[in-house]
């Protein structure tokens, strides 16, 4: 096979070139499987020319038997060439100084343990799907596996296809309620002369508008470097793309709010085309001030909706773990977003969310 130009493609021809050969000879019986998962702009499909300049090439995950994965590192490091395709099959990664073998050998529970805090195979409770941030499913879910002759990695990707109804209604009952906390407070900052804190505002309205849209199209959120990038790729992105562009570029809060109070009503009519509750119209006076808010009946719409008792008992607004913070510390680490929606260390769920 010939490599292409992306990390992708690279990865699928060193598959089936080298590696997947080399352990047909070596462990023909072994139950494995092979993939581009995990971190890399690679995984979904992003890479370009500047992703080449650190920790960008012969990227390959190879999940094994736990048993086996001491046995296979081994075979690889006696057997794999020093380079394929004029690629080094050792890099030097971010914050390393010796080169290592760029193939992860890996047991599945071990890849799902490390990404998310948890196998969603072994079971998965409500505070489990709340730990849950788009970019850590996306390691999981993105890429393309070459072959599985186990099925696991496949029933792992295919069990987080998405959210269960109930709470896939409470995350969007969640996000309009954090819109409908912020939307008048913008227009009220810019009202009062303080242009500034209007903008802040509304950049972070404007993400979780982002946010919304991938939920009500369900599709799960990548971290901020690609959200705009792979928002634009929602079917409705083209309808809503130009209210949400232009409240960034707004010169003045009256302007700001009438721009979001358009994106919010093509989101609304989006939730009722996904046969969900919603409310008409989206945006409705602020008391008898010259603002707009999100229509009050909006979020006990969806909240009535739920019928999971597990679901109902959550506190209304907090929602996921990346609802609830933006920090990146903690939205990469597993256990910390765990902690934070209630599990404490060692699996335990706190009683409430």
């Amino acid at each position: 096979m010939n490599s292409g130009g992306s990390g992708i493609d690279l990865a699928r021809s060193y598959w089936f070139d080298i590696v997947g050969p080399l352990l047909d000879r070596a462990m023909p019986e072994m139950p494995r499987a092979a993939a581009r998962v995990g971190s890399g702009s690679d995984v979904l499909g992003l890479d370009d020319e500047m992703s080449r300049d650190h920790d960008w090439g012969l990227r390959l995950q190879l999940f094994v038997p736990e048993p086996s994965r001491t046995r296979v590192a081994e075979v690889l490091l006696a057997q794999l060439p020093d380079d394929y395709l004029d690629h080094p099959t050792r890099l030097t990664f971010s914050g390393q100084s010796e080169p290592v073998l760029a193939l992860d050998v890996l047991s599945v529970h071990r890849f799902a343990q490390s990404t998310l805090g948890f196998n969603p195979l072994q079971g998965t409770t409500v505070p489990d799907w709340l730990s849950l941030s788009g970019q850590a499913v996306l390691e999981i879910t993105g890429g393309e596996v070459f072959e599985d002759t186990s099925g696991e990695l496949s029933s792992l990707r295919n069990f987080l296809t998405w959210y269960p109804d109930d709470l896939w209604r409470y995350l969007i009952a969640c996000d309009w309620q954090r819109i409908d906390q912020e939307l008048p407070l913008m227009q009220r900052a810019g009202q009062r002369g303080d242009d500034l804190g209007s903008r802040v505002i509304a950049a972070r309205l404007v993400d979780v508008g982002m946010h919304l849209g991938f939920l009500l199209n369900r599709r799960w959120a990548p971290y901020s470097k690609w959200r705009g990038t792979l928002f634009d790729e929602l079917p409705f992105a083209s309808t809503i793309g130009p209210s949400l562009d232009a409240v960034m570029t707004a010169g003045d809060w009256q302007s700001r709010g009438r721009h979001f109070a358009a994106a919010l009503e093509v989101l609304a009519n989006q939730q009722d085309d996904c046969g969900l509750p919603t409310a008409a119209p989206a945006c409705v006076p602020f008391w008898d001030r010259p603002f707009v808010c999100v229509n009050p009946t909006m979020v006990p719409n969806l909240l009535g909706s739920v019928r999971d008792p597990s679901v109902r008992r959550l506190a209304p607004g907090l929602g996921s773990a990346e609802q609830r913070s933006d920090n990146v510390d903690l939205l990469v680490n597993a256990e910390a977003r765990r902690y934070v929606v209630g599990i404490q260390p060692g699996g335990c769920s706190l009683s409430r969310s």
